[in-house]
């Protein structure tokens, strides 16, 4: 006897759901910080606002944010110096009874900012004056522990005002270090598809597209970039924001850290401060290239026309830490399948350093 007649299982329907926060206005251009009253008025983000910021970025974007928006709301003033989980405890605290936070400054500032937002549960406006990170419009942050760097979930901002003036100003080493972020990119994308063949993880190919796209613009603009000019910070701003899209839209930072952020965050724990984040990203996507079979020169010579640094020397940093950043880098993130993680030896490590400096 057949069971044709009989209906007792359900059909299955399609369930799959994702939920993607993304920044809702972004303002990229010259004099852009002047039209933040009016992004925070247009977004209804409320009367109270705790303007996080840094010592040196106060003078530069801090205080004439807190005289725009005067008129308009209170400000109440955080002043970041470590950016340690002990002073987001204290910022959380300052900003206990604020409807909406601002960051305005760097790496360190935004994160800072967007930890507190998030765990105040209030909106958050980036405003950066520097472009060393893709940071500024992510829902990743990193904070400095004693052990190294953590990248910890957040949400990424509800604006993004960007002012090309500001940002053009900044030293040219931090521009370098947001292009050498951004063409990193490269390699992190090859290492979320290894991770996809080998282990089975989940890929989002339109934010891989996207992050793709992102490390392109970059480097098909390093003749304009390498200028220094108001234009260079506009399209470098440009990519820094398309690569936070497109982590949101992953749930994931994956499209843009691979194995060179595990090399980043390796170097983090054996020597601190010696040099920015998007630098080390760059020197680990070129030798992370080198192992997924592509154009590791390519990836090296557009550095070069940035003026990023290509080897640890220009890194500030001996050979042999280096080598020890690629075998330390598969504990970083262990859940995090990279081509680190296939089993460098000692030996070839030092082989990958020692390519660095070939001039060929």
């Amino acid at each position: 006897m057949g069971g044709e007649g009989i209906k007792v299982l359900r059909e299955k329907v399609f369930d799959k759901s994702k939920w993607m926060q993304l920044p809702r206005d972004v303002l990229i251009g010259h004099n852009m910080l002047d039209e933040l009253p009016s992004v925070c008025q247009d977004l209804g983000l409320g009367r109270h606002a705790l303007l996080i910021t840094g010592e040196r970025t106060r003078a530069i974007a801090g205080d004439r944010i807190a005289s725009l928006l005067e008129d308009r709301c209170e400000v109440t003033t955080f002043i970041v110096r470590a950016g340690s989980l002990d002073e987001i405890a204290v910022a959380e605290e300052v900003g206990a009874g604020a409807d909406f936070v601002i960051g305005a400054g760097g790496g360190r500032v935004i994160d800072t900012a967007k930890i507190v937002s998030y765990n105040l549960d209030r909106q958050f406006v980036s405003v950066p004056t520097a472009g060393a990170h893709d940071g500024i419009a992510s829902a990743r942050a990193s904070i400095p522990t004693p052990e190294g760097s953590v990248s910890l979930d957040a949400h990424p901002p509800i604006a993004v005002v960007a002012d090309t003036a500001i940002v053009a100003a900044a030293p040219p080493r931090l521009l370098a270090a947001g292009c050498a972020d951004i063409i990193s990119n490269y390699t992190a994308i090859l290492d979320w598809e290894l991770a996809h063949r080998l282990r089975g993880d989940a890929v989002s190919e339109y934010a891989m597209a996207l992050s793709k796209m992102t490390a392109e613009i970059v480097v098909k603009n390093t003749g304009v970039i390498s200028a220094r000019t108001e234009e260079s910070a506009w399209i470098v701003m440009k990519a820094l924001v398309s690569s936070g899209v497109a982590m949101s839209i992953a749930g994931s930072s994956r499209p843009a850290s691979g194995g060179e952020h595990k090399f980043s965050h390796a170097l983090d724990r054996l020597a601190p401060g010696k040099a920015l984040h998007g630098e080390q990203c760059g020197v680990g996507a070129i030798m992370t290239m080198y192992l997924h079979g592509g154009d590791w020169r390519w990836i090296r010579d557009s550095l070069k026309r940035i003026g990023a640094p290509t080897t640890p020397a220009e890194l500030g940093i001996d050979d042999e830490t280096a080598v020890e950043a690629l075998l330390e880098a598969r504990t970083i993130r262990p859940e995090r399948f990279t081509i680190l993680d296939m089993g460098l030896s000692r030996e070839s490590a030092r082989r990958l350093v020692r390519m660095l400096y070939e001039k060929e």
